[in-house]
């Protein structure tokens, strides 16, 4: 009985990827290397939970208090089965060979036996482990993608429903969670059962992650302003094409999907790739609107006059970074850290005048403030960890995943070792050589990444004052603030799930509507297909069950209004 259904859980989570997302969402892709930040220092501190004691050992807070404290003394050994960040496996083979890992192993007194998929092959490899059956006690997942929701997974009888564990054995979490009631809401599924340990972001100023940015030294010596419009847009990537030499003056990595939904002239004509919240308060599906097809004809026009890279529907990472910091490309989108940072600091190496500036989310009209723009729900759906079934050591498997949200463990996951990775300055923990000039020559985001998580994400509430030392250039900590000069969270879906009936409908139906909706995007950019045939492009996105689909995101909505 249980084959029969694992291979059924297979083949719909081959086919179902990011079920239930919204404008503005980034997706699982970048955000496994900077796109996400969190908390306020002294908002963490207050919700955490955690005492010291005279010994200075950590003791959590709780009925237990007296008895329980960490390090755990049961000799366990845990699986825990997650990616591993780009940034990581540039110098590391397994995270548990990470200071990072090390400490967490050391701090809790559990041994963690990491297990890594191969690279960009998560999703398929997190299939076949559920049909296999045999799973890793812990697995980091964006569980909300799970064919059917969470509630699903807790029914098919692959994860703990944590309810009541986190109340026996998490006062950490249990704490943060009482204090945050919004946060609490959407960690929870429409039954009200929480499923996983939730990584979190904790400022909404924080979600703001990803927009355009160009070379600011290029606008000063052709006396331009940073463009805020449409029209201003087409004429800065002209002066770049005809007085710089810029062969493809606006060039990023379309295909990959964080970037692809955050498209900031998608959002110039109140429109997005996927759904979003309407002024009515109902959930409403971009590519089928008007606003698109406006966004489909400007980018068919600046594609023909070579303004937008020709290789598009190709371009890698490798590919894009080369050309932003060669000058064959003058304006990208990505994020001010491993992109806008990284290629700085690459590019200033062979011209001291290169710089980068973010530009704000375009509007029509000069002066508007623009509507839609890419905001994170504050509860991202990215590496939440559960508790499998497979499991026999549930309390310290939930107590090693209560530390992160404890101070101790608030400390590891932010900021990493005192005296190695961080000093304590002033009360204000400051990254030390170590990252920001790592004696091996690495990367700030990859001597983060070896002792913290934060400039990631995972299980856990990130830390204000980590970006504040992310971002070392002026231009990247103005990004995040120019980014987020939008409405959009106003249109934002919340992260609402089906129920287990709707969502196979619900995943047969999106995965060919998104999959159509892709096709047609690019062949109407290229000019391979008339936007004259767009009607006929939303009639067929109808055929295939738009609307019910639609139907099911409201009523998933509606009880998500509820909980």
């Amino acid at each position: 009985m249980r084959k029969k259904r694992v291979l059924a859980i297979l083949l719909s989570a081959v086919m179902a990827a990011g079920v239930f997302t919204g404008c503005g969402s980034s997706g699982n892709d970048e955000n496994k290397q900077e796109n996400n930040q969190t908390q306020p220092a002294a908002s963490v501190q207050e919700n955490t939970g955690k005492d010291t004691d005279n010994t200075g050992e950590n003791v959590s807070s709780g009925t237990d208090a007296q008895e329980f404290t960490y390090p755990m003394e049961t000799g366990a050994n845990l699986t825990y089965w997650c990616e591993l960040n780009q940034n990581v496996s540039a110098n590391f083979s397994n995270l548990g060979d990470t200071p990072f890992g090390k400490e967490w192993q050391k701090e809790t007194g559990v041994t963690i036996e990491f297990q890594h998929p191969p690279a960009n092959q998560g999703s398929e490899q997190f299939s076949l482990l559920l049909a296999d059956g045999e799973l890793p006690d812990l697995m980091e997942y964006a569980w909300m993608s799970y064919p059917g929701g969470p509630e699903k997974a807790i029914t098919d009888g692959n994860i703990y429903e944590l309810t009541d564990i986190i109340n026996d054995y998490c006062p950490n979490l249990r704490k943060y969670l009482d204090e945050n009631p919004d946060i609490d809401r959407m960690v929870k599924t429409d039954e009200g059962h929480y499923y996983c340990f939730p990584f979190i972001r904790g400022d909404d100023k924080l979600c703001n992650t990803i927009g355009l940015m160009l070379r600011k030294d290029w606008l000063e010596e052709l006396n331009l302003e940073v463009p805020t419009t449409i029209d201003e847009w087409h004429d800065v990537l002209v002066a770049f094409r005809d007085e710089k030499g810029a062969t493809a003056p606006l060039c990023w990595e379309y295909t990959m999907g964080a970037l692809t939904s955050a498209n900031p002239f998608t959002y110039a004509y109140d429109s997005c790739r996927d759904f979003y919240l309407g002024s009515d308060g109902k959930v409403h599906y971009g590519p089928a609107e008007e606003g698109y097809r406006q966004y489909l004809e400007l980018f068919h026009q600046w594609y023909g006059e070579k303004l937008i890279d020709q290789d598009l529907a190709t371009l890698a990472l490798d590919q894009v970074s080369a050309k932003i910091t060669s000058g064959e490309a003058g304006a990208s989108i990505g994020w001010a850290g491993s992109r806008m940072g990284t290629w700085i600091n690459a590019a200033v190496q062979t011209n001291p005048d290169y710089m980068l500036v973010a530009a704000p989310y375009p509007t029509l009209n000069k002066g508007d403030k623009p509507k839609m723009g890419q905001i994170d729900n504050r509860y991202p759906n990215q590496a939440c960890v559960a508790i499998t079934t497979s499991c026999k050591d549930i309390e310290t498997a939930a107590r090693l995943m209560d530390y992160a949200y404890s101070d101790a463990g608030h400390m590891l996951f932010n900021f990493g070792i005192e005296g190695e990775s961080y000093e304590m300055i002033d009360g204000y923990p400051t990254y030390t050589d170590m990252i920001l000039n790592n004696p091996d020559g690495w990367s700030v985001a990859q001597s983060m990444s070896a002792y913290i998580r934060g400039n990631y994400n995972g299980p856990f509430v990130q830390d204000v004052r980590y970006i504040e030392q992310y971002y070392t250039i002026e231009t990247q900590k103005e990004s995040n603030q120019i980014w987020g000069e939008t409405d959009a969270a106003a249109y934002k879906v919340p992260p609402i799930t089906p129920t287990t009936d709707e969502s196979k409908e619900y995943s047969t139906i999106m995965n060919e509507i998104n999959t159509y909706r892709d096709e047609m995007t690019l062949k109407f950019i290229f000019g391979d297909e008339s936007l004259d045939k767009f009607d006929d492009y939303v009639k067929t996105m109808n055929d295939l069950g738009l609307e019910r689909a639609l139907e099911i995101q409201n009523a998933a909505l509606e009880r998500y209004n509820s909980r």
